[in-house]
């Protein structure tokens, strides 16, 4: 990894970083006087916990290894980092399949069970909603442990999918209406508590990686949830062209998202718990024999993150035990530290989310129709922006830990540019200029779901680095609860917007205005994490606002200055 700014260690266009050349490796003994005090006996705490680790692995025998993913496999520190990592971010698959799927299963849907603009509307939106609702139970979940939470998620999106399957078809009234009360609500409760699993996802991935992995793997690591959610939306784009013309296809598409939920179920089961969590909860043994298994120990380096990640643990407990609980919410915003990463994330969130991205991907099918092209072939060409969003989170997982973080925020210029040529796209009259309508949208559509793909790994990665450890399950709820709230509230609302302002006027100017005000709020306020420990993230948010601008305002100086 090569160092971005000789002048200060940037990242690119940005604040001091961690970088991790021969140059600038830390020098540890230093390090140790700064961090433990120069008469702390490093060693000797250590090797203490090496000892917990060893009597535990006594005490438990088979039910301690199978637990600790310690079987005869004799894969490296590195592997069983890349797979943890892989793995639980294929949670991502879950949602992304749901939120693509939909939009070609409600064709078949309306056919069936005769929903009318309202009732599709809640069927698209309860999804998100559920979300909202899965996000607050997140904290409460993560006291029984990352993975379990996950674990759990997995159940009720599994619940939710039959459910939705199962909705009966309605019977016709002597009037030629139909009875499909409780076709509805079947499918209204299998929507709902599918986005319960969701939304529980959606917090629990970042967190367990981020606490799980090496701090200059984390950003990649943490980006392929994004990467599987798109590569999730292209599943559910397929599935629906395959079932489209089966009869009753609509049942296979929503029905197919429980084959994906039952792997990653059986698959995080042979996964290690959060080191850090065992540590927050007093399990030291157990702790050390996890990250025995996701580090190298002969590497000082690695010695020190395990002691400093037991000494933040300590001091968040010890803190935790003298206070009510109830007050860990509150020091989001009381103390400075926590309310800054706390409006940075949701800030950050919330530009992401009313850039429009719900709504273009929960109603693609309709815009496709919308711009000229036919009922079938709308399903089809919704592979176009789907595939678009998978292709963009590729640079972004390449490069997250190499760029930093904060160059990938500035994609939302490339957003505003996309957004404006979709809304000319729409403005083009279809009956005399159909191929320049259809060529000027998918140009667009392109373009802004491939920067959106970069953009969104942020709202993973940042949410789930910022927060310090006694406030982090809270943090993340908040930050995930608000993102599929944000979520809901543009999906319910997209077709009473669009007859308000036009499909034009809510693209460029409301979607694209956001976009355009918001890339100027990430020139100035979003910080630099790369490479940085958790730990050291903490000092990140230390500083004043006034500080960070002014760092961020050198940076780009510097960069420009070459």
């Amino acid at each position: 990894m090569s160092s971005v700014s000789s002048e200060n260690n940037s990242g690119l266009f940005g604040t001091d970083v961690y970088d991790e050349t021969k140059e600038n490796k830390p020098k540890y003994e230093h390090e140790e006087g700064l961090e433990f005090g120069s008469d702390f006996d490093f060693d000797g705490e250590f090797e203490k916990y090496a000892a917990m680790g060893a009597a535990e692995k006594q005490s438990g025998a088979w039910m301690t290894n199978f637990k600790n993913l310690e079987f005869p496999l004799g894969v490296s520190p590195s592997v069983l980092v890349q797979t943890l990592g892989i793995f639980a971010a294929f949670c991502g698959i879950l949602s992304g399949v749901d939120q693509s799927l939909i939009s070609g299963a409600s064709i078949g849907m309306d056919k069936s069970l005769h929903f009318n603009s309202h009732e599709n509307s809640l069927v698209s939106s309860l999804m998100p909603l559920g979300a909202v609702a899965g996000s607050i139970l997140l904290t409460p979940l993560q006291r029984f442990g990352r993975k379990k939470a996950l674990m759990a998620s997995c159940i009720l999106y599994t619940i939710g999918a039959i459910l939705c399957a199962a909705a009966p078809i309605p019977k016709e009234l002597a009037d030629g209406t139909f009875n499909n009360h409780r076709s509805r609500d079947v499918m209204y409760a299998g929507r709902f508590i599918l986005g319960i699993g969701v939304g529980i996802e959606g917090g629990g991935v970042g967190v367990y990686i981020s606490e799980s992995v090496p701090s200059n793997k984390r950003g990649s690591l943490v980006s392929l949830y994004q990467l599987s959610i798109a590569l999730g939306e292209v599943l559910g784009y397929a599935i629906a062209a395959i079932f489209y013309e089966v009869h009753g296809g609509w049942r296979f598409m929503v029905g197919s998202s429980l084959v994906f939920s039952t792997i990653v179920l059986i698959g995080l089961f042979f996964l290690p718990e959060s080191p850090r969590y065992l540590v927050f909860k007093g399990k030291f043994g157990e702790a050390f024999n996890v990250f025995a298994r996701l580090r190298d120990l002969g590497d000082r380096h690695s010695k020190i993150e395990f002691v400093q990640m037991v000494q933040a643990a300590e001091a968040e407990r010890e803190l935790r035990l003298t206070q009510n609980k109830s007050k860990v919410w509150f020091e989001l915003v009381t103390i400075p530290r926590n309310r800054r990463a706390l409006v940075y994330g949701i800030v950050m969130i919330t530009l992401g989310q009313l850039t429009g991205i719900n709504a273009v991907m929960y109603y693609l099918s309709t815009l496709m129709g919308r711009i000229g092209f036919s009922t079938k072939n709308s399903v089809f060409m919704s592979l176009v922006g789907g595939g678009s969003l998978l292709i963009g989170t590729i640079p972004a997982i390449l490069y997250m830990d190499k760029f930093g973080r904060r160059v990938w925020g500035y994609n939302l210029v490339g957003f505003f540019v996309g957004l404006v040529l979709v809304g000319v796209g729409y403005s083009i009259d279809i009956e005399t200029n159909l191929a320049a309508a259809e060529g000027v949208y998918l140009t667009g559509l392109i373009l802004y779901m491939g920067f959106f793909g970069s953009y969104a790994c942020l709202t993973w990665v940042v949410p789930a680095e910022s927060f310090s450890l006694g406030t982090r399950s809270q943090g993340m709820t908040i930050c995930s609860a608000l993102l599929y709230l944000w979520a809901f509230t543009v999906t319910y609302n997209f077709n009473r917007m669009k007859v308000a302002m036009t499909y034009t006027g809510l693209t460029i100017g409301f979607y694209g205005g956001i976009a355009f005000l918001g890339f100027f709020y990430q020139v100035l306020f979003m910080p630099e994490t790369k490479g940085k420990t958790l730990e050291e993230i903490d000092e990140i948010f230390e500083k004043p606002s006034r500080q960070l601008i002014k760092e961020n305002l050198s940076g780009l100086k510097r960069f420009w200055g070459r």
